[in-house]
């Protein structure tokens, strides 16, 4: 009875907040009451033995550490994996540095876009066609007036001029992938040129979850100015070698 008024007593003197915060700021306290720690037992689950501070401090420090040697083998694999992304990127651009038509470049960017990034659907959507070609609408190439309609669900992101992962919308999902909206659910939209002044690049994927929000962008900036390149690179040249180009 006398250890229950005692209890009580301390209970209206101090909160536990209180004690919590005398024991955090004096540290050496259980050094100096080494009684009190040894005498120490805590619950380790409801209906479970009761187990010495020690031991619950030991068992408290191997899951922090197992969360941290999780967290390393995380870190470890997406450092593969943007390794992996950064030669691919630096494989597709050597391909094509070469010499080649522009009908050629389509060409290898979905090749590669599939097998190499292995994206799981792909669509390249131009508001004009930069190389001159007679690119036709559906398959890969998708050309269409910037204003069109079809744009609409699109428009935040073609005002922002910036990449985006998310959910894929109906529809985005109709214009995009008419042929089997029902199997793509999430997509990455990679601006072409300056302002999405050539296009844009949807790439889309079966999971919800592979384009989340919060998926690393850089990759897909350096995507996007390497396949704006490759659409406007016979322009470039032409200009630059012409009978007007600087230093002629």
């Amino acid at each position: 009875m006398s250890q229950q008024k005692d209890e009580a007593a301390i209970e209206e003197t101090f909160s536990e907040d209180e004690i919590a915060e005398y024991i955090y700021r004096h540290p050496n306290f259980f050094e100096r009451r080494s009684d009190l720690l040894m005498g120490l037992k805590l619950t380790h689950q409801p209906g479970s033995a009761a187990v010495s501070l020690v031991e619950r401090q030991v068992a408290i420090l191997r899951q922090r550490n197992s969360e941290l040697e999780q967290q390393l083998k995380d870190f470890v694999a997406i450092a593969k994996n943007n390794h992996a992304l950064v030669e691919k990127i630096h494989q597709l651009a050597v391909t094509l540095m070469e010499p080649r038509s522009g009908a050629e470049r389509v060409e290898i960017l979905e090749t590669s876009l599939k097998e190499d990034f292995l994206a799981e659907r792909v669509v390249l959507v131009l508001f004009s066609s930069p190389l001159d070609l007679p690119l036709s609408d559906g398959g890969f190439v998708k050309i269409v007036d910037r204003n069109d309609a079809g744009l609409k669900p699109f428009a935040s992101f073609l005002k922002s001029g910036q990449p985006r992962c998310g959910l894929l919308r109906g529809r985005q999902k109709t214009f995009a992938f008419a042929d089997n909206e029902a199997e793509i659910n999430s997509a990455a939209f990679i601006p072409l040129g300056e302002n999405v002044e050539l296009g844009f690049l949807i790439i889309g994927s079966q999971d919800p979850d592979y384009f989340h929000p919060g998926k690393a962008m850089d990759f897909l900036s350096r995507l996007g100015e390497l396949i704006t390149v490759a659409l406007v690179g016979e322009s470039v040249v032409q200009v630059t070698s012409g009978p007007n180009a600087a230093g002629s």
